[in-house]
């Protein structure tokens, strides 16, 4: 038997790293010292500790005098909460299709996969541009358009692993007696390709953290008085020479959460091809 392989130093830290942005994206709002839309012109382009700045305000604050520490918390629970919420909202709309398409033969096919065709080409950026110029921006519609980004990826997989698993034996022996379709797909399938989603998952995560962060510092994304890494990238590039931690925190913090959530999901993909799950 093969003996059991513990994580490395570098996957621990990227599984705490990511526990902690999770702990914050539940309770992030509570945990802040500040009111995150509070303005204190006076103590404006406050540095933080160990720059000259004060315990009062320990990462600085920003051009209105707002607490970093705490626009921090709440944008790092903003931008977990639109990131979870449109990976999850993509893998489920991609996978559903990808089994419609492995079902259903013939036209819905083939409009499945054009669809999937024509997502793949279609530059996201000019897609969102156009649907947030002419249905306005809310946070359901930001999220719902995020999770456009990437679900032709999960029908690709979900349909070639679907017909896959319906030449196999234990698939064609639930239909022989007489189960459902959603009861085959979705009881007996879906758990046997759930590995395989999940390191797809882990893959368009750090994509959606970015996309968010891009849409968000061009001021497309969320919008004030609501706060997120990417709106305060966007709030920082005006000072970047005479306040660089307002744009340098929450730029850390985003390219960390990226880098963390890639090397996990490299070490899941490693760990199933050991295992023999797919």
């Amino acid at each position: 038997m093969e003996p059991r392989r513990l994580p490395s130093a570098s996957i621990c830290c990227a599984i705490g790293w990511l526990g902690l942005l999770l702990a914050l994206g539940l309770f992030g709002r509570w945990l802040a010292p500040y009111d995150h839309t509070a303005i204190d012109l006076l103590d404006r382009l406050a540095p933080p500790v160990g720059f000259g700045g004060s315990f009062a305000h320990p990462l600085g604050t920003d051009e209105l005098g707002r607490d970093l520490l705490s626009r921090l918390l709440v944008s790092i629970q903003m931008s977990v909460l639109i990131a979870c919420g449109a990976t999850l909202l993509g893998a489920i709309l991609g996978t559903l299709l990808g089994f419609l398409a492995a079902h259903v033969k013939g036209a819905v096919e083939q409009a499945i996969l054009a669809l999937v065709d024509f997502q793949a080409t279609m530059p996201f950026l000019i897609l969102a541009l156009a649907i947030l110029a002419f249905i306005g921006n809310s946070l359901v519609i930001f999220m719902g358009l995020l999770a456009l980004h990437g679900w032709e990826r999960y029908a690709r997989i979900a349909r070639g692993l679907a017909l896959s698993a319906n030449t196999q034996g234990y698939a064609g022996a639930v239909w022989q007696l007489g189960a459902s379709p959603a009861r085959i797909y979705l009881v007996h399938i879906l758990p046997n390709v759930m590995a395989t989603l999940i390191v797809s998952m882990t893959i368009a995560f750090p994509e959606i953290v970015l996309v968010e962060s891009g849409l968000s510092f061009l001021g497309l994304g969320v919008q004030p008085p609501a706060t997120s890494l990417g709106s305060m990238v966007g709030n920082g590039r005006d000072y970047l020479a005479t306040a660089p931690w307002i744009l340098i925190i929450p730029a850390a913090t985003i390219s960390l959460m990226a880098l963390s959530v890639s090397l996990v999901g490299d070490w899941l993909r490693d760990r199933f091809e050991r295992t023999g799950l797919r």
